[in-house]
């Protein structure tokens, strides 16, 4: 997750810096409308940004460096309704204190919520010939 915040970073600074414009350089107001909006914005833009990593190569940046990949539970590319449920969900496990990513200790097949819920899963790729 620490490789994927570099390119988070750079498409969040590129929203808010769309948002200062629109509020004609005026800061925001925490609880306001606008503070809303620019969250949800920068939430949805994390979301495409994971979604269509995983759809169009089935990794992030940060899932490369590692060799995993998301697949659905044939081992092929997922479809986008899956992978948003996926996404969806892997913050509903964060907000119940993690339990969600825990599940794979209990779990058979070692899934966590958000893959059981979007039927995916993470498979390692085999490391490359030298």
């Amino acid at each position: 997750m620490l490789y994927d915040v570099l390119p988070l970073l750079a498409l969040w600074m590129s929203v808010s810096a769309l948002f200062y414009w629109a509020r004609r350089a005026q800061p925001v107001d925490p609880g306001s409308v606008s503070a809303w909006l620019e969250f949800a914005a920068l939430w949805l833009v994390t979301g495409a940004y994971a979604v269509l990593s995983w759809r169009f190569g089935g990794q992030t940046i940060g899932m490369r460096a590692w060799r995993l990949r998301v697949v659905d539970l044939n081992g092929q590319r997922a479809a986008l309704p899956a992978l948003w449920l996926r996404f969806l969900t892997a913050h509903f496990s964060w907000a119940l204190f993690g339990i969600g990513w825990l599940w794979p200790l209990w779990e058979p097949q070692a899934r966590t919520w958000h893959d059981l819920a979007s039927r995916t899963q993470l498979v390692k790729l085999p490391k490359p010939p030298v």
